[in-house]
């Protein structure tokens, strides 16, 4: 059976990383996951990734960070924001930016797989958007 498009899940909580790739690759999705955005940045798997999932508070680069450099790079893949440390002012910062969604942990399973679908719909819209 093929598996289902790549989401990177990027979190510096490998107990956080892990259960969000056995989440997803119970719900059919492929996974890549990472340790930090710096070490997503540089891999093989940003070009494929059709949505992130990122931690927002983590050493170095912010989950927001990242996804505003991915968007400024040209490469804004749709993303989902989780974080221990919910914060308004961040949530409506993501909310501008263009997050796709924002879950405050603890969350429940369903909300993630709904998020990264609504996250995988804005991904397959962009795609199919012709260029001019």
């Amino acid at each position: 059976m093929p598996e289902g498009p790549l989401v990177a899940i990027v979190d510096d909580d490998k107990s956080i990383r892990n259960a969000t790739q056995d989440l997803l690759k119970a719900a059919g999705f492929s996974t890549a996951t990472f340790e930090d955005a710096e070490s997503f940045l540089g891999s093989a798997s940003r070009a494929a990734a059709a949505c992130l999932v990122a931690d927002m508070r983590m050493p170095g680069m912010t989950g927001l960070e990242l996804y505003q450099q991915l968007v400024a790079s040209g490469q804004g893949i749709p993303t989902v924001i989780i974080t221990a440390h919910p914060e308004e002012l961040t949530q409506a910062r993501a909310r501008e930016a263009g997050i796709s969604c924002y879950l405050i942990k603890p969350f429940a399973p369903d909300e993630l797989l709904e998020c990264v679908g609504e996250a995988l719909a804005k991904s397959q819209a962009r795609r199919a958007i012709p260029k001019s």
